[in-house]
């Protein structure tokens, strides 16, 4: 028996959980309240991509076949061949079965239908021998080939990482979700119900939350909701999440109540907490007792009620515990590659533990954002001993040493204290987050990032026009945009870049500029992938709450369900969705290497103005000059082994002078760095000052100076071969 059942509605990611639940669970912990956690999506999943339910989801849409489109009547004819493979084919995707890997990679395995039309250059982008990577991205198209059936002939709500989205959707009433709930349930949603129904059984919740992070989780939460009441109406229900954070702070219409007893705004920790010892204390709100609730809907007197009365501040993030993923079943996520792109597939191939270095944003600035929202507004960062030690309560736990921190915008400052934290602990993990890219991400800033095991960041680029990133409140241009992601790439970090289009006052020339500052990116090999995003207007934003700065007329339409995107009509009158395939078709190929000499306006099947931006823009902004000095502030981090100091004797115009070569030892080779003999002495004890754990930081200033009191000319010490070695070999100035 548990006190709270935690569920993730189907659905988020194949590949790994989301970790709204763990979060909460780990808190629940330190108060002994004992919970259960579930995933539903990935067990709903793995039970319908088995061969016997797959065999009557066919017996299922044979009503169909004969009014289907081609594309659906090829699987059905193939669906012998669809039932016998996947179950290997699951277990292959969920590293159970890798020796399958060959015969997938085959061009003869699986059964193939329209997915497999577009396929990418499997040689070139794989190479020629049969790979895993080969084969997940043959496995994954297999998949979505299986999901187009699904969605054409047995439910068209059906989707990967989202269920009914549309329904979700920009919902400001709630009729439409409220209909689809009388309806007959699909057998998806029994199939839901089924696995649900089993968890409620050996767990006897006396509370159930749903944590619902997007549209796609919506339509399925009411759906398990409305049976939970039907079955066990004593069982007290609660929703949170994203979706309720953002889309649900006006909520006034009564049939909500229907399906939740309670919905709670932003962290969900202390809101659970004191919504479960109201639940102890067998209170009801209709009595009407002295009882505290944070950020809480309920309905009282049959009306929607909101309850803030706690006094009590939210958790901060640095007394949070670790993330606890007890329950969920990681044995049975699938890595997918949808895109033959590295940096792309990280999204969803491997598992990655989830965590976060601050709650909030530290910029908090851009206009387009719900920087009103206390997701954003509320900065709150952990410290970087605390989260190093999460990660290791992570690693011990789930096996896996790999982190996507899932920040707004990681602070650059803590994301150099954690890599520091990582090296000095020697702790062996691989890292990605989102970031700004700000000046702050330096050459050597990045390499100590790299060091630590950091594999790729993403950012926002938005669109590349200093005019409209200055509108949007970015902090950043172009020109260092292209410097940043110079650094990170050249430190051996994959780059992926959010970009937008349809921005309020955005031109048509901008529009073609933009594109144009994309491609130069991809073609200077500075980016790895991008995906581009259509402006959304929210009633959170900047944008809407000054709306006439941006040249737009809102349309105020009534709400008693959703709030959130607003429509709005653009005083420039321009169509921006015209340019969606182009700039997406475009940017598909840019991935890929190719296209870079097509003019612009080919991607367009309209006339586009010719571009602005020269030829040579961004190689130019990337050509920095490497001259100046860094601050005296500056610290010395050395990341290599200690140097063997040997001398030796080095014959000069008839004059034996007395010299020393530093050999480093790296993971690949052994380097020397031959120097004059007090320098080379007196350079060894000062990398032996700056190995990443010494006690006291040494400063650049500290450095200089003690250089030119024992040397004298610093700067031709500084730009000499020795000193660019050793920077080369992990010298940093931080």
């Amino acid at each position: 028996m548990k006190d709270i059942l935690l569920v993730t509605p189907p659905f988020t990611q194949l590949n790994t959980a989301y970790p709204a639940t763990a979060y909460l669970k780990g808190f629940l912990n330190t108060k002994d309240i004992s919970s259960f956690q579930m995933d539903l999506g990935i067990e709903l999943i793995t039970t319908l991509f088995q061969s016997q339910n797959l065999s009557k989801l066919f017996d299922l849409a044979q009503p169909q076949i004969k009014s289907a489109s081609d594309n659906a009547q090829r699987i059905w004819q193939l669906r012998a061949e669809y039932i016998q493979s996947i179950d290997g084919v699951i277990l292959f995707l969920q590293g159970r079965n890798q020796t399958l890997s060959q015969l997938i990679a085959s061009d003869d395995y699986l059964p193939r239908a329209s997915r497999f039309d577009q396929i990418d250059d499997l040689d070139w982008a794989f190479g020629t021998v049969g790979s895993k990577d080969k084969a997940k991205h043959l496995a994954t198209l297999y998949l979505e080939d299986l999901s187009d059936f699904i969605i054409e002939c047995i439910d068209p709500q059906f989707g990967f990482s989202r269920y009914a989205e549309q329904l979700g959707k920009s919902a400001s009433h709630f009729d439409q979700l409220y209909s689809k709930l009388q309806e007959k349930p699909s057998i998806i949603d029994q199939m839901a119900w089924g696995i649900l129904e089993a968890k409620i059984v050996k767990t006897h919740p006396k509370l159930i939350g749903f944590s619902v992070p997007f549209p796609g989780n919506l339509y399925s939460a009411f759906r398990l909701a409305k049976w939970i009441k039907s079955l066990y109406p004593m069982t007290k229900i609660v929703m949170g999440g994203g979706f309720a954070n953002t889309e649900l702070r006006s909520l006034s219409d009564v049939r909500v109540f229907e399906f939740f007893d309670f919905i709670t705004l932003d962290d969900g920790e202390l809101p659970l907490e004191l919504l479960w010892k109201n639940i102890q204390s067998k209170s009801s709100v209709e009595h009407e007792l002295s009882l505290e609730y944070k950020r809480t809907f309920y309905l009282k007197n049959k009306r929607v009620f909101f309850d803030d009365s706690s006094k009590q501040n939210d958790y901060s993030q640095k007394d949070l515990p670790s993330p606890d993923y007890t329950d969920l079943p990681l044995e049975k996520y699938i890595s997918v590659i949808e895109v033959a792109n590295p940096m792309h597939s990280l999204w969803s191939d491997g598992r990655w533990n989830k965590l976060t270095m601050a709650h909030g944003c530290y910029w908090a600035k851009c206009t387009f954002c719900d920087i009103s929202l206390d997701y954003i507004r509320r900065y709150d960062p952990n410290t970087a001993s605390t989260l190093v030690d999460k990660m290791e309560q992570i690693i011990a736990q789930t096996g896996e040493s790999g982190f996507h921190f899932v920040d707004e915008a990681a602070p650059p400052t803590l994301m150099k204290a954690m890599a520091q934290e990582i090296l000095k602990r020697n702790l062996k993990v691989s890292w990605w987050t989102n970031v700004r890219f700000e000046k702050s991400f330096t050459y050597d800033m990045c390499r100590l990032l790299r060091a630590s095991g950091c594999i790729a960041v993403s950012g926002g680029l938005e669109v590349a026009s200093d005019r409209l990133l200055d509108l949007i409140n970015k902090g950043v241009t172009v020109e260092q945009v292209a410097q940043v992601t110079q650094n990170l790439t050249d430190s051996g970090i994959m780059v992926h870049a959010y970009l937008m289009y349809a921005y309020p006052t955005q031109t048509v020339q901008e529009t073609i500029d933009s594109l144009e500052m994309v491609r130069q990116l991809f073609e200077q090999g500075v980016i790895q992938s991008a995906f581009w995003h259509h402006f959304a207007l929210t009633c959170h934003s900047e944008v809407y709450k000054n709306y006439t700065k941006f040249g737009i007329e809102p349309h105020q339409n009534a709400y008693t369900f959703a709030h959130n995107d607003i429509e709005f009509t653009d005083k420039t009158k321009i169509d921006h969705n015209r340019f969606a395939y182009g700039l997406s078709k475009s940017l598909i190929n840019y991935m890929h290497g190719i296209g870079f000499e097509m003019p612009l306006g080919e991607w367009f099947d309209f006339k586009t103005p010719e571009t602005k931006i020269p030829e040579d823009y961004i190689q130019n902004c990337i050509q920095t000059d490497d001259s100046a000095l860094p601050n005296d502030s500056s610290n010395l981090i050395w990341l290599g082994h200690k140097p063997i100091v040997e001398t030796y004797a080095k014959l000069k115009k008839g004059q034996e002078q007395k010299r020393v070569k530093l050999q480093i030892h790296t993971k690949t080779d052994l380097f020397e760095v031959k120097m004059d003999y007090h320098q080379g002495i007196w350079m060894a004890e000062m990398l032996d000052h700056s190995r990443i754990d010494a006690s006291q930081k040494l400063t650049f200033g500290a450095f200089k100076s003690g250089f030119e009191s024992k040397f004298g000319n610093f700067e031709l010490f500084w730009h000499a071969s020795a000193m660019e070695q050793l920077r080369s070999f992990g010298l940093l100035f931080l």
